[in-house]
């Protein structure tokens, strides 16, 4: 199978790049016409699995927000 690029965006969707196949949780597989997709990380989507932009309105945080804070207030504190 060729490459693919999976790109988590900060506070966002996953945005998947090059072949691949999107199987549903009954195991039918999700036709995509598009080179690119993004899916859906924050459960707001009116079009699941795929993103909507619904991460923008809902407040959003992807886990990569909450490490980086918690990595820098253990950095302000002196503890590793």
């Amino acid at each position: 199978m060729p490459d693919v690029k999976i790109t988590i965006r900060r506070n966002g969707s996953l945005h998947v790049e090059g072949l691949f196949t999107l199987i549903d949780s009954n195991g039918q597989e999700i036709p995509i016409n598009k080179p690119a997709i993004s899916l859906c990380r924050c459960g707001h989507s009116n079009n699941k699995p795929f993103c909507d932009g619904s991460h923008k309105t809902c407040g959003f945080q992807g886990a990569e927000a909450h490490i980086l804070a918690a990595e820098a207030a253990a950095a302000g504190s002196g503890a590793q």
